[in-house]
């Protein structure tokens, strides 16, 4: 039992340690100017990112609520992924080699190897409580294990089995590089005695291990926050009186713009010295803005581009350049969203705006602009 004790005492003095260290320490790059902390948004990373791999050595020991076994070896292995910079998970496999006795009314004998099969949860206070930093030195992550359990006694022929086994940890991850880090793995594993002998099968079995050794993390292996920069959008004036009149004007106008075409046409057929035509100018080029991910407008965007349309001529030449920001998402999604994003406003200049689909020219790009937010468009000019 004092052993049981010592390795719990420790674990407890770590988490509390890490727990002040995590609070209190000042750390540059997670805070605004204001010294708050800033805990995201973050940008979502590829699947191929945030990948690790650890392997590690220490110390176990077996209690089985009558007897508590001597010291031996435990070994860990295991591989992660984390999905966001508190949130992660890991597979792996531990092996520790001890003995836990009991005579008697259950078994005469010592099991001597024992393998968890595992899935760990992991959370990562350090970065929950002040933030993500890449380059913090000391990570304090709090972990659930559940796994399958295989024991086997050395002396007892036939004497082995698998049985279900959850537990808690600490794991403490030491900054080394970008892709190396040292780590501290605390736990305790309970199963129930049933593993040793079927007849057992009110008691339960724990196995407290301390574990040191390297992680190595696999390409990309930090987070990028989204870009706070909204574009400025000039509002254009809309209540449903000024919009109904706007569109009225804009027929008055389409029907002055035939009558001066008929009127051109009878002064060409006088064949004057010179002719003279009035025209309307329509602005140059338009911008309509996409929310992140998205290939269709919100109606606020679709009454910019429907105002822009009507002040064309049902043939004039239109280039439909649609974009997206590369900061978000792979490259190849990022020209797959470009290119919908100017079909999608195409269709909406024919269909709905009665273009010549014959006079609109389509193409996509990547970064249209200087910012993620503001290449998130369809420019048409």
């Amino acid at each position: 039992m004092k052993a049981f004790k010592t390795i719990f005492g420790v674990a407890a003095m770590v988490a509390l340690l890490g727990f002040s260290f995590s609070v209190n320490a000042q750390e540059n790059g997670n805070r605004d100017e204001n010294g708050k902390v800033v805990r995201g948004a973050y940008e979502t990373n590829p699947g191929s990112a945030n990948w690790f791999i650890g392997l590690g050595a220490g110390v176990n020991s077996v209690y089985n609520n009558k007897d508590f076994g001597k010291f031996g070896l435990a070994t860990d292995v295991n591989f992660g992924k984390w999905f966001t910079p508190s949130v992660g998970a890991r597979l792996g496999w531990r092996g520790w080699s001890n003995e836990a006795k009991n005579g008697g009314a259950y078994y005469d004998g010592q099991f001597d190897n024992f393998h968890l099969i595992h899935a760990d949860l992991l959370w990562n206070l350090s970065n929950a409580l002040s933030g993500y930093k890449e380059t913090r030195f000391w990570d304090i992550i709090p972990y659930a294990t559940f796994g399958d359990l295989y024991t086997r006694a050395k002396d007892v022929p036939g004497m082995h089995g698998w049985e279900f086994a959850a537990g808690l940890g600490i794991l403490n991850d030491f900054r080394l590089g970008k892709h190396v880090d040292l780590f501290v793995d605390i736990s305790a594993v309970q199963s129930r005695e049933a593993a040793f002998y079927k007849a057992a099968e009110d008691r339960y079995i724990t196995f407290p291990s301390v574990t040191a050794g390297l992680i190595f993390n696999l390409g990309k292996s930090n987070f990028d926050r989204h870009s706070s920069i909204t574009p400025v959008v000039v509002p254009v004036p809309f209540t449903t009186e000024q919009y109904n009149a706007l569109k009225d004007k804009v027929a008055a106008l389409e029907k002055e713009n035939a009558a001066l075409r008929n009127r051109i046409a009878e002064l060409e057929n006088q064949k004057p010295d010179t002719v003279y035509a009035e025209s309307t100018a329509a602005p140059a080029s338009s911008v309509v803005y996409f929310n992140i991910g998205k290939a269709t407008l919100t109606d606020r965007e679709k009454a910019h581009l429907e105002y822009f349309a009507s002040t064309l001529d049902k043939d004039a030449k239109v280039t439909v350049t649609g974009s997206a920001d590369s900061g978000t998402g792979s490259a190849s999604l990022n020209d797959r969203l470009s290119k919908q994003r100017a079909e999608y406003v195409k269709d909406l200049l024919v269909n709905s705006y009665g273009l010549n689909a014959d006079n609109i020219t389509v193409d996509n790009t990547v970064d249209l602009f200087d910012s993620p937010a503001k290449s998130r468009v369809v420019l048409v000019k």
